[in-house]
């Protein structure tokens, strides 16, 4: 007879409402990109793949869309370049006018160097800054960092994992469909 305040376990040991979801481990990029392809036919939605070095066809086979990023910095690179140069002409024409060697206040060639210099700043500051806040970072704990043997995601592994809250998430279904996909290992990750 079980306890009515504790949650049913699996038998390694997870309780049913404590699962972060499962992690495969294959033995190569090809088979990642695979089985990425995959899950995403099947499905699934909050999934991730983890590999030691980038691949570049995971992003398709995961179902990632292309990010608005680059939107984002180009236009803070116009809006850059923009007051810069609205800020060398106001100096120039408006707020202090100079003659000097009869060249017209509003002289735009003279300007290109701090237009192009602000709009390199204006860029750059935000691809920095939005790629750490789009990326959720600085991110200092996730959950598959427990798994035994995912600390060789950084050196010659490769992993998939799918989270418990996607909607097609089914703990034997899932843990079946991984299986079937050949992995070297399916752990479960705890949060």
């Amino acid at each position: 007879m079980t306890h009515p305040t504790l949650a049913p376990t699996h038998p390694h040991g997870i309780p049913e409402t404590d699962l972060f979801g499962y992690l495969a481990e294959f033995s190569s990029a090809q088979a990642l990109v695979d089985a990425a392809e995959a899950a995403h036919k099947a499905g699934f939605t909050k999934t991730d793949a983890y590999s030691p070095f980038p691949i570049p066809e995971i992003d398709h086979s995961l179902g990632i869309r292309r990010t608005i990023l680059p939107w984002i910095i180009l236009s803070m690179g116009i809006i850059g370049g923009s007051a810069g140069f609205f800020m060398q002409w106001f100096a120039n024409t408006v707020h202090y006018p100079l003659n000097i060697g009869g060249r017209p206040p509003n002289s735009w060639p003279m300007f290109i160097p701090i237009t192009f210099e602000m709009t390199i700043l204006f860029s750059a500051f935000t691809a920095g800054i939005a790629m750490i806040l789009m990326n959720g970072l600085p991110k200092h704990y996730h959950p598959v960092f427990n798994v035994p043997g995912f600390s060789r995601a950084s050196s010659e592994s490769f992993f998939l994992s799918i989270e418990a809250d996607d909607p097609n998430f089914d703990r034997e279904k899932t843990m079946e469909f991984l299986k079937s996909l050949n992995p070297l290992e399916v752990s479960e990750v705890a949060p």
